[in-house]
């Protein structure tokens, strides 16, 4: 079994919710990459930051990342952890560290208001702007513990809300301009697959 393999494995059994989503992840982001026209080698780096993006949630309790309520203080500080915990995994194996990037900045958001480190605007690594749109899509479009999926279209609505304040304009542009094309009809196939 190759260590990406068993960090998913290792996550789905913390979070049942989990499953799958760092392949649809994985696929939304790259579609926002395609439109955007990233070569093979970039494609590459996001699709290991792809899979390794919430790799940090091995450190969260499952109560919390299962809790069927809303989260306390003390819980939402210990999910936000979970990219510096990430990173710092991520930092210990030399084939995984191109994803260092993903995996630590993925939460920020382009005003500045995300976590860990508040970053803002282009100082934010590409890949990980195109998994923050990508990661936000999916858990938006997901059943959660404390909430039902929402519509994909009503998803698709709120990332258009939310560009040029969560989101960079421009990867919130070719994600609504993959969507019109239909570059997602591969993340309903995955999400049938893992049911």
């Amino acid at each position: 079994m190759g260590i990406l393999t068993a960090f998913e494995r290792a996550l789905e059994r913390r979070d049942p919710y989990a499953g799958g989503h760092a392949a649809r992840v994985t696929a939304v982001a790259e579609a926002i990459a395609d439109r955007l026209g990233w070569d093979n080698e970039r494609l590459a780096v996001l699709r290991l930051g792809g899979a390794l993006h919430d790799v940090g949630k091995l450190v969260v309790s499952p109560a919390v990342l299962q809790k069927p309520g809303p989260l306390t203080e003390e819980e939402v500080a210990e999910v936000r952890r979970h990219p510096a915990a990430g990173a710092q995994l991520v930092e210990l194996v030399g084939l995984l560290r191109p994803a260092l990037p993903s995996v630590l900045f993925h939460h920020e958001r382009w005003d500045g208001g995300g976590y860990p480190t508040g970053r803002a605007g282009e100082s934010i690594p590409p890949e990980a702007r195109i998994l923050a749109i990508a990661d936000t899509f999916d858990a938006m479009t997901s059943d959660r513990p404390y909430r039902r999926a929402l519509p994909p279209e009503a998803a698709v609505a709120e990332v258009d809300r939310c560009s040029g304040a969560q989101f960079d304009p421009d990867i919130a542009r070719a994600f609504l301009d993959a969507w019109d094309c239909g570059a997602f009809g591969v993340t309903a196939a995955l999400r049938a697959a893992a049911s």
